[in-house]
């Protein structure tokens, strides 16, 4: 069976027209390309953020975005003048340390307090 006749036989994927993901952090970002029974493109933006449940077991929460095209330019304009203003005014945050493990092969290691964690 080639992918075309999976669109065709459930129906519900047959308007994709393009998907590009983007992992950042614990969040992964979806983008993509729709199209309309009129073949109207539009896109969908969806935010995955897998969460723990009290079990153990993870599941994804997901929240999802639709664009149409006669709203781009304005969502564009409102979202570049937030990023804009998010980076002249927020502070500069400190890179992380990056983590070097010693290769002298010493078994070092520094030595931990736990009493203070019961405080």
């Amino acid at each position: 069976m080639t992918m075309e006749e999976g669109f065709e036989k459930n129906g519900s994927d047959r308007d994709d027209i393009f998907s590009k993901s983007v992992r950042a952090g614990k969040r992964t970002y979806f983008f993509d390309v729709k199209s309309t029974k009129g073949n109207d493109f539009y896109l969908t933006i969806t935010e995955s953020k897998k969460r723990f449940s009290d079990d153990g077991k993870f599941t994804y929460e997901k929240h999802k975005l639709f664009l149409y095209k006669e709203d781009f330019e304005k969502f564009m304009e409102g979202l570049n003048e937030s990023i804009d203003h998010i980076k002249a005014n927020s502070p500069a945050i400190e890179p992380r340390p990056e983590y070097k493990p010693e290769s002298s092969g010493s078994n070092s290691f520094s030595d931990v307090n736990f009493e203070d964690l019961d405080k």
